[in-house]
């Protein structure tokens, strides 16, 4: 136990037995572990008569009502920017790698077909994202200049988790002040570099930091539309942030979770 959880058992203990002078601060110190406190309680509270009747709280009945995923917004390459058209992308087996397109890089000055070539690449092909520059800042509420500083992943979650309430049939504003949770997988920074290596120094700001920490992607979305709930942005690489979604939807079953999807 830390410190602080530590202070909190005694102060619990405090609170149901009634007798604040004799829990000192160090009791948890002055009696380490369950034996110890145990003895210290029967010898001395007991001895005294001062525990008056404990009646534990009766546990709380624990859904067991499955995940329903009720609404969802995606961006793949290949142009699948909604469910429908990733389902078609899908049914239709197509392939959505296509070569560089002109207004992300000019592959020309880049490409070179030996691998090891320094500071080339070896491939004119990837999969890319269609229109990740028509984000709109002032729906979002969000001023231009910080919108040169934002990450496209963080703009991708905001479009993303907005069509995905809509297709919900729910008010994306109407969850304010709600305990909502945001959970957001995600891991890379590739645009903060870029940032650092185009821009000069004099024109870097604040939202530098706010617009490429991963941490404040998911705590972005859940400021925008005013969630309480828990607001987490998990870098585990390749792997989901599901396992966790899942101990919070048996914890909290009735409660609203939103699944932003991030893929680059």
């Amino acid at each position: 136990m830390t410190s602080l959880m530590a202070l909190d058992l005694r102060q619990r203990l405090q609170s149901d037995l009634g007798e604040a002078e004799l829990l000192s601060e160090t009791l948890l110190i002055d009696y380490p572990n369950l034996e110890s406190l145990a003895a210290f309680m029967s010898s001395t509270l007991l001895g005294k008569g001062a525990l008056r009747e404990f009646k534990p709280e009766q546990p709380q009945q624990v859904s067991c009502e499955p995940i329903a995923v009720i609404g969802m917004g995606c961006r793949f390459p290949g142009g699948a920017n909604d469910p429908d058209s990733f389902w078609q992308l899908l049914k239709a087996g197509r392939d959505a790698i296509s070569e560089v397109p002109p207004e992300r890089w000019d592959i020309n000055a880049y490409y070179d077909p030996d691998p090891d070539a320094p500071g080339k690449m070896a491939s004119r092909h990837g999969g890319f994202l269609t229109s990740i520059d028509l984000f709109d800042p002032a729906f979002f509420g969000i001023s231009p200049r910080e919108a040169e500083m934002l990450d496209p992943q963080q703009r991708i979650v905001l479009e993303a988790s907005w069509e995905a309430l809509e297709r919900a049939g729910i008010a994306p504003l109407s969850l304010k002040g709600t305990t909502t949770g945001v959970f957001v997988g995600v891991s890379n920074l590739d645009y903060l570099g870029c940032l650092l290596k185009n821009t000069h120094s004099s024109e870097l700001n604040a939202y530098v930091a706010t617009g490429n920490v991963l941490s404040a992607l998911s705590g972005r979305l859940a400021y925008i539309l005013g969630l309480q709930g828990p607001a987490l942005s998990i870098d585990t690489a390749c792997s989901s942030s599901l396992d966790m979604t899942d101990q919070y939807l048996l914890k909290n079953p009735r409660k609203y979770l939103l699944l932003a999807r991030r893929d680059l």
